[in-house]
C-alpha cells in the first residue's frame, strides 16, 4: 500500500498544471510554451478559434522567424566588412629612396673578352638569315675558358629557321636542314618580321637526360628571337663571373653621375649607395637610409627635389643585349627592394625628365577582414631579398626556391638561396630546358606561388607624374656641353654629345600626405544592437525571450526525449526479467528438487507444503497446480476514505 505522504504528493501533481520539462510529451511542452511565452505570435496560434485563423497565425509566425534568420545572417556576414577612410594632412614629408641604373648593365668594351664567342655566333646568325655583315670583325680571345665553353654549347642550342611550321629547320651554324621534334611554344610579335612571313626564327631546348623531351621556342620577329637567344647565353656567361669582377665591369658612381642637387643644396656620390643588380649591373640609390639618416623635404616643387645629370655613354652599349638608350629609375621606400626590371621608369637621353610625386600610405585590415599578411612571417616562403615583405618578393623567392628544387641550381636574375649556386653550362647542362619549363608553369599559376603569396597589409606608394622637355636647348647646348665636358675631365675640343646625357628631376608636387585605412564597419555592440532590433521588430522578443527559447526548445525538449527513451529502456528490461522469472520448471529439475528435499527424510507425516514438494509419478509427469498465494486472501477495503456515516456508527 502507498504511504499517506506519497498519496498526497501524487494527488498534488495530478491537480497542478504541467510546467516546463515536467510535461510528459513534446506537444504538451509546446502548448505550455505558447501559453506562457512573451512572443505574441506563438500564443495566438494556441488560443485562436478556427482553423483558418490558426493557419494564418502559423504562417505569420514562421514568416517572422524566417525574416529574423535572414536578417541576422546578413548582419553576421557584414560584421567582417570594412569601411575605407581617407585622411589628407599637410606636413613635412620624408623623401623616398631613388634608385638609378643605366639601361646597359656593363661596359661593352670591358665585356668583349667574355662575350666574344657569343657575339661571333650572333653576327653569324644575322649574316645567315638576313645577309647582314660588318666585314671581318676583330674578336679578341684572351679568355679561352669562356670561348671553349660557349662553342660547345652553341652547337647544342643554335638558332634555327623554321619553314612554315614544318618539322624541319635550318641550322645557322651548318646551313643544313635538321629534323625537329617537340612541342612548339610560339611567342608572337609584330615588331619586325623576319623577311618571309612564313619563316619563323627560334631555338630548341631538350632535356639532357632524355633527348626525346624537347621544346621549341619560336618567334615571328627575328629581333625578339635573336635577343631572347642572346640573353639565354648571356646569363649563363655572367653566372660564372665572380661578383667582384662584375662590379668592376659595370659603371662607377663617377661614370654615371655628373651633377647632383637636393633641396637646393649640392650633393655628390657620397649621398648614393651602390648595389649590384644581376640584370642592370651597378645601380645607385639616393637617400637609401643605410647610415641611419633619411632626408626629408618641407617644400614642394621641382627646385626642392632631387636633380641629377646622368652620363649614359651610348657608344659603350652592348648592341645585342639592349636596344634602347637611357636610364631606369624607381622610387621606393628605404626598406623595400627596388624591382627595376618590373616597375622601373625609363629616362630618355637628350631630354629633361620631371617626375612629380604624390605620397600615399595604405593600411588594410588583416584576417578575418582580408587575406593579407602583416610581416610575411605566416607565408611559408623564405624571403631571399633581406627587405620588408612584399608580394613581388614572395613571388620571386617562391620561383627561385622551386628552381633550386627542380633544376638543382638558381636562376641568375634573382638572389641565391642558402647553399645554392647559379646555373651554368658546366655544372648544370640541363638548366635551360628546366628553367623554361618551370617558368611556363609559373606563368600558368601551376607552381602554387600565386596561391601562397599574399598582399602586404601596409605599404607606401608614390604616384608618379612624368613630363619630358628637350634638353639642352639649342641656344644653350654648346656652352652647357663644354662645361659638362670640363667637369667630366675631358678636353674642351672633345665635348660630350647630348645623346649621352639625361637630366632627371624627382620632387613632391605638394606635401599632402594621403592615408588610406580600413576600419571595421561593425563592432560587437552594434551587432548585438542590430540583433535586438530585428527580434523586437518581427517577434516582439528580447534577450530573456531568446534564453527562454533555448531552454524550452533545446534543454527541456532534450530532457523529455531522454526521459521517454529511458522509460522505454527500463520497461523493456523489466519485461525481459519478468519473462525469465515466469519460465516453467523442467521435469528433471522437479525430480532433483523432490529427492534432495530434506523434509521427506523426516519420519513425521507430511504437511500440505511438504506434500507439494514430493516428486510426481514416472507415468504421469503432468504439471501441478501452484499453491495459492495466501497474501491475496488478505481483505482490503474498497474505499480509500471512510464515509462520514460510518464514522458516526463507529462512535456509537
Amino acid at each position: 500500500a502507498m504511504a499517506p505522504g506519497k498519496k498526497i504528493t501524487a494527488r498534488i501533481k495530478r491537480t497542478l498544471p504541467v510546467k516546463g520539462p515536467q510535461a510528459p510529451t513534446l506537444s504538451e511542452l509546446m502548448r505550455w510554451y505558447c501559453l506562457n511565452t512573451n512572443t505574441h505570435g506563438c500564443r495566438r496560434i494556441v488560443v485562436s478559434r478556427g482553423r483558418l485563423r490558426r493557419f494564418i497565425w502559423i504562417l505569420l509566425t514562421l514568416s517572422a522567424v524566417g525574416l529574423i534568420l535572414w536578417q541576422c545572417a546578413e548582419l553576421l556576414m557584414n560584421y567582417y566588412s570594412a569601411s575605407v577612410s581617407v585622411t589628407v594632412q599637410f606636413q613635412k614629408l620624408p623623401f623616398p629612396a631613388v634608385t638609378i641604373c643605366n639601361i646597359n648593365p656593363y661596359k661593352y668594351s670591358s665585356m668583349k673578352d667574355y662575350l666574344s664567342e657569343l657575339d661571333k655566333e650572333t653576327k653569324k646568325a644575322l649574316e645567315t638569315f638576313y645577309g647582314f655583315s660588318e666585314g671581318k670583325s676583330k674578336v679578341r680571345r684572351s679568355v679561352d675558358e669562356w670561348n671553349s665553353t660557349g662553342s660547345d654549347f652553341f652547337k647544342q642550342i643554335p638558332l634555327l629557321k623554321f619553314e612554315d611550321f614544318s618539322k624541319t629547320a635550318i641550322d645557322l651554324r651548318s646551313g643544313q636542314k635538321r629534323k625537329i621534334e617537340g612541342s612548339v611554344f610560339h611567342k608572337d610579335s609584330s615588331i619586325v618580321n623576319s623577311g618571309d612571313s612564313n619563316d619563323i626564327i627560334g631555338f630548341q631546348l631538350c632535356d639532357a637526360n632524355n633527348s626525346s623531351e624537347c621544346a621549341l621556342y619560336t618567334f615571328s620577329s627575328g629581333v625578339n628571337a635573336i635577343q631572347e637567344w642572346y640573353k639565354l647565353h648571356y646569363m649563363n656567361i655572367m653566372a660564372q663571373i665572380p661578383l667582384e669582377t662584375k662590379e668592376k665591369l659595370s659603371y662607377s658612381a663617377d661614370d654615371l653621375l655628373l651633377t647632383c642637387f637636393f633641396d637646393g643644396l649640392s650633393c655628390d656620390k657620397r649621398h648614393f649607395t651602390r648595389f649590384h643588380h644581376p640584370l642592370h649591373g651597378n645601380c645607385y640609390t639616393f637617400n637609401s637610409g643605410e647610415n641611419g639618416t633619411i632626408l626629408s623635404t618641407s617644400t614642394g616643387g621641382s627646385e626642392y627635389g632631387l636633380q641629377v645629370v646622368l652620363y649614359i655613354d651610348e657608344a659603350d652599349y652592348n648592341p645585342f643585349l639592349v636596344t634602347s638608350t637611357g636610364a631606369k629609375i624607381i622610387v621606393h621606400d628605404q626598406n623595400e627592394y627596388p624591382f627595376i626590371e618590373d616597375i622601373g621608369t625609363e629616362i630618355e637621353t637628350a631630354a629633361a625628365t620631371s617626375i612629380g610625386m604624390h605620397f600615399t600610405r595604405s593600411r588594410k585590415l588583416s584576417k578575418p577582414y582580408s587575406d593579407c599578411t602583416e610581416t610575411g612571417a605566416d607565408i611559408p616562403v623564405e624571403n631571399l631579398y633581406n627587405k620588408s615583405y612584399s608580394l613581388q618578393i614572395c613571388l620571386h623567392s617562391c620561383f627561385q626556391k622551386a628552381m633550386v628544387d627542380s633544376c638543382g641550381c638558381a636562376q641568375y636574375a634573382q638572389p641565391l638561396p642558402a647553399g645554392a649556386e647559379y646555373c651554368n653550362y658546366k655544372k648544370n647542362p640541363n638548366w635551360m630546358y628546366c628553367y623554361y619549363r618551370l617558368h611556363e608553369k609559373f606563368v600558368k599559376e601551376q607552381l602554387g606561388c600565386q596561391q601562397i603569396c599574399k598582399d602586404a597589409c601596409s605599404f607606401k606608394e608614390w604616384a608618379l607624374t612624368t613630363s619630358i622637355a628637350q634638353w639642352p636647348s639649342t641656344v644653350s647646348e654648346d656652352w652647357m656641353l663644354r662645361v659638362l665636358s670640363w667637369d667630366k675631365g675631358q678636353k674642351i675640343n672633345k665635348k660630350l654629345n647630348k645623346t649621352d646625357l639625361a637630366n632627371l628631376m624627382v620632387f613632391y608636387k605638394d606635401l599632402n600626405e594621403r592615408f588610406i585605412s580600413e576600419n571595421p564597419a561593425n563592432t560587437l555592440v552594434i551587432l548585438l544592437s542590430n540583433f535586438g532590433g530585428q527580434l523586437g521588430l518581427w517577434m516582439s522578443c528580447s534577450v530573456v525571450c531568446v534564453i527562454e527559447i533555448v531552454e524550452v526548445f533545446f534543454i527541456d525538449s532534450l530532457s523529455i526525449v531522454m526521459r521517454r527513451q529511458w522509460q522505454k529502456a527500463k520497461k523493456w528490461w523489466n519485461n525481459r526479467k519478468g519473462d525469465q522469472s515466469r519460465k516453467p520448471p523442467q521435469a528433471g529439475d522437479l525430480e532433483g528438487q523432490g529427492h534432495d528435499n530434506p523434509v521427506c527424510i523426516d519420519e513425521d507425516l507430511p504437511t500440505f507444503n511438504t506434500a507439494l514438494r514430493l516428486p510426481l509419478p514416472q507415468d504421469s509427469p503432468l504439471p501441478r497446480t501452484p499453491p495459492p498465494n495466501y497474501s491475496t486472501l488478505r481483505l482490503e477495503t474498497a474505499f480509500t476514505e471512510q464515509l462520514p456515516d460510518t464514522l458516526e456508527v463507529g462512535r456509537h
